[in-house]
């Protein structure tokens, strides 16, 4: 059963810091096989997942199976080395999907 308001941060060590110092619930991994590992654990627990940047890319493919069911929300965040704009792009495109247009950048 999903609690309300249930958020989870995957990433490495260094990125996932700031998160756990807010109260999220936090995953460590050092690589994109122990990132789908948890995701497969975690996934029906929580409902917003964030993902760093570093593994979503990789992950796209696995990641479309949660597009299906409402929760969880997994979204890409950039990394405590900065942003790849990955996740800015995939935020983008489920806007455009939801909507049929682009209401946030206006390109």
């Amino acid at each position: 059963m999903i609690n309300e308001g249930k958020l989870a941060m995957v990433g490495d060590g260094d990125s996932i810091t700031v998160f756990k110092a807010a109260g999220v619930a936090t995953f460590a991994v050092d690589s994109e096989t122990q990132a789908r590992d948890i995701l497969r654990r975690i996934g029906k627990d929580y409902q917003v997942i964030f993902l760093v940047e570093e593994f979503a890319k990789p992950l796209k493919e696995f990641l479309k199976r949660f597009d299906e069911q409402p929760y969880p929300v997994i979204l890409s965040v950039p990394s405590k080395k900065g942003s790849t704009g990955y996740g800015t792009e995939q935020l983008k495109s489920a806007m455009e999907r939801a909507l049929g247009v682009d209401i946030l950048f206006n390109n």
